[in-house]
Parts: structure tokens; sequence; C-alpha cells
């Protein structure tokens, strides 16, 4: 069994799962991509073992290298929706072919280097979840927290990247303010 994934929020789709390899915990960056082992962690991922399907991935040098291309094309839409140059460069490294099949139309991927499938399939995963619900991929309304989420609730309300962590957080904060406002 493989090493124990360190971060504090998985399950999201495999393109919030990439942007959520960073996060602060106790006031330090933590980066799960800084090597292949990491690397390993993140592919053995349920969402991502269920995104990326039976397609072999390595983890080694060169699919770290375009997971990071990625992320860093995914943190600049986030940061600038015009700014598609880091996601397009990772997007232009494959195609959709579409064929017939018993089963109908399938979609083939042909890419010219098979590292950038974890990295090309995460950003056709965000352009789909922002193009279908822009307005449900969220950054957590924590300040002080860096991570993203992708809101399914009914109403679409949510606003924390976890209620166990930082929506508790908010709402002790508020008691505490309530109850320190009563005494004065």
């Amino acid at each position: 069994m493989g090493a124990m994934d360190p971060r504090p929020l998985t399950g999201e789709p495999i393109s919030v799962e990439l942007l959520n390899t960073r996060w602060i915990q106790d006031g330090r960056w933590q980066d799960l991509l800084t090597s292949p082992d990491g690397l390993a962690i993140w592919l053995a991922s349920p969402t991502v073992v269920s995104e990326l399907g039976e397609h072999p991935v390595h983890a080694d040098e060169p699919t770290l290298a375009a997971l990071l291309r990625a992320r860093d094309g995914l943190a600049a839409l986030l940061a600038d929706p015009a700014d598609t140059a880091a996601a397009d460069a990772v997007l232009a490294r494959g195609v959709l072919r579409l064929a017939a099949s018993p089963q109908g139309v399938v979609e083939r991927l042909e890419l010219d280097d098979l590292a950038y499938y974890p990295a090309w399939t995460a950003v056709r995963s965000h352009l789909r979840l922002i193009g279908d619900r822009p307005d449900r991929f969220r950054k957590c309304a924590n300040e002080a927290c860096v991570l993203h989420f992708f809101d399914i609730s009914k109403n679409g309300t949510r606003r924390w990247c976890s209620m166990t962590g930082c929506g508790n957080r908010a709402k002790a904060s508020r008691h505490y303010a309530r109850t320190r406002s009563g005494r004065d």
C-alpha cells in the first residue's frame, strides 16, 4: 500500500484535485507535487483513478512536469480567465477524434506525449466544469485557505472547502465574537 494522502480536501473533480495539491497547513505552504512520490499519491487518489480510467500513467518526472504546467495554467485561468496560454499549451499536446463504434460515437484522445494524459485530462475537466456551471467552481470563503471546490449542493450555496475544517472555524469564530460582545 502506498503513502497516505496528506491533502486536507479530496474527492473533487480532477482539475480541482490538481489545484488542491498546494495548500496551507499550520501557516506553511504544502505541495504534494514536489516529487514523483507525491505524484504517485495523487495518481492513486480515487477521483484521479476514476477520471483517468484504465489508461496507464507513470509517476515519473515527465508526467510530473506536465502536471505542474497544467496546475500553473489552471491557477492562471482562475486569476484571469483571459490568461489561457498555459492551459492552451497543455491542450495543444492532444487532439480528440470522434469515431463510430457499436455503442455510438466515442472520443479518442491522441497525445503527442503520453506523459501529458493526466494534465490534459485535468485541463479539459476544468473547461467542462466552468462551461457547464461556472458559478459552482469556487475558492473557499476562508481568506486564509487556498483550496478550491466544485459546489454540487442542491441549492448551490456551499462556501467552505469543508465544514469540518474551514466551516467549523468560521462558526466558532462567529460564536466567540457573539459571546464576547455579550460580555461587554
